[in-house]
């Protein structure tokens, strides 16, 4: 059993013992603490959250303990059931509630689940106030409203169909062009919420035809639910066989977007968010974001479009944040997270799919001829295993001294930047482990820039 307590969220296993993991003890403590936080941070007469879900097993159980320990708090919370990430997170600032919590592992397997708590703009809490809700937490110090007090109960189903009208009345987002280029598109969505979500989202937008693999949302994974090559053979035969267009997979919350090739070939995560921002420049000049263990190809391709590109510390709280700061049209996450500020500022698949649909139709390209036109890079990811004991912070340290002759960036572990490529170490919050990505060329450049650093590490211990 395992229950991790972050800024971002609670998550954890089902089963077990109390506070081993995400038992229903545990559920309706963080819970409280979130709703601590809400009124202690917001002054309202009344206050209101949203509540949405993935479809996992464990979902209605956990949905009714959380609704149920709002309404204890006092706060009225409106259900809206099954809904992806970002439905749930336009859901907060459509109901101008003081906040949201999203029920959701994201790529994790069946067994996880977990609260990701919003703030009233529906985005992700800030370190600070996460490691607030943390104290408030450990300390079990809430109050619960007296019986005159309790929080209402409403329930909304319509916030997709508001989610996908939001989409279609972009400027950027095409749905004639659409229309015209006839798409036959197949779709995995894991047997979650997207199965719900993009179908609805591809009629709507003009596709012609839909091919749907594992979309009835029961939780039932039929494979590794985190949209990685390896987990996705099977919708690469599906595209192949059935000659699509193209291919679309989800996870189970439908905020990270894979792309499958016309020839069954990966259009590869990294990439989801360079050719939409390719797009956005082609129409809309201004600044991108990505983390720091993000693909050189967005720098790129921004200043192609003679714009700025800038990095922020990995984690979707903080690229928004640098996103704000920077007035960035476009940003988001290596993962296939598109964050188009124009919607809203968290990561999106949906809006995601439409300006990529809207790209494509107006290249008149395949997908494996559009994904060669962008710059090729190759990254590869490894983690070292270090004793508990070990100082991390000075082996980067270390590291840092050791390769002070080239650029290295500090914001988010140590980031080295070759002329050809890079190596970005962090330092795991939850175990001692050190993450060692790497970027260049091809696969033998990278692994040979990994290689170098990990072997260095290892002169350091």
């Amino acid at each position: 059993m395992t229950l991790i307590k972050s800024i971002s969220g609670i998550r954890g296993t089902i089963g077990g013992k109390a506070g081993e993991g995400l038992s229903p003890l545990d559920t309706v403590k963080f819970v409280s603490a979130y709703g601590q936080w809400i009124k202690k941070n917001q002054s309202f007469k009344k206050y209101k959250v949203v509540v949405g879900r993935d479809a996992r097993i464990s979902g209605e159980m956990v949905n009714h303990l959380v609704v149920g320990t709002l309404m204890g708090m006092g706060i009225d919370v409106v259900n809206i059931g099954l809904a992806t990430t970002p439905t749930a997170e336009i859901a907060v600032t459509e109901e101008n509630a003081n906040g949201g919590i999203i029920l959701t592992a994201s790529h994790n397997p069946k067994q996880w689940n977990a609260l990701k708590l919003l703030n009233e703009k529906g985005e992700f809490l800030s370190a600070e106030d996460g490691i607030e809700i943390l104290i408030w937490a450990d300390n079990e110090d809430f109050t619960y409203a007296e019986v005159d007090k309790l929080g209402i109960l409403t329930e909304r189903s319509d916030l997709l169909d508001v989610h996908i009208q939001k989409i279609i009345d972009l400027p950027l987002v095409d749905t004639q062009a659409i229309k015209k280029a006839s798409f036959v598109v197949a779709v995995d969505a894991v047997n979650s919420v997207g199965g719900i979500a993009i179908p609805k989202l591809l009629k709507a937008l003009g596709v012609k035809e839909t091919i749907e693999l594992y979309c009835d949302p029961t939780g039932e994974f039929p494979h590794n639910p985190e949209p990685l090559p390896e987990h996705l053979s099977q919708i690469s035969n599906v595209v192949k066989e059935e000659k699509a267009h193209l291919g679309f997979v989800v996870d189970p919350d439908v905020d990270r977007l894979a792309i499958i090739n016309e020839d069954g070939t990966m259009f590869g995560e990294e990439y989801t968010l360079v050719a939409v921002a390719d797009y956005i420049l082609q129409n809309k000049k201004g600044n991108t974001v990505s983390n720091l263990s993000s693909s050189r190809a967005l720098r790129d391709i921004t200043e192609m479009h003679g714009a700025s590109y800038y990095a922020s510390a990995v984690g979707e709280v903080n690229v928004v944040k640098s996103m704000k700061e920077t007035n960035a049209v476009i940003g988001g996450e290596g993962n296939g997270g598109v964050i188009y500020p124009d919607l809203h500022y968290g990561r999106d698949a949906l809006v995601g799919i439409a300006l990529f649909l809207t790209h494509l139709a107006k290249t008149g390209e395949t997908c494996s001829s559009l994904r060669k036109k962008y710059p090729q890079y190759t990254i590869v990811k490894n983690k070292m295993q270090l004793t508990p004991e070990l100082d991390v912070d000075k082996v980067l340290l270390a590291v840092k001294n050791k390769f002070a002759h080239y650029d290295v960036i500090t914001t988010d572990g140590v980031k080295i930047e070759y002329e050809h490529g890079w190596v970005h170490l962090r330092k795991s919050n939850t175990e001692p482990i050190i993450r060692i990505y790497a970027e260049s060329k091809d696969v033998e450049s990278a692994n040979k820039l990994a290689n170098e650093i990990k072997n260095e590490i290892q002169k350091i211990i």
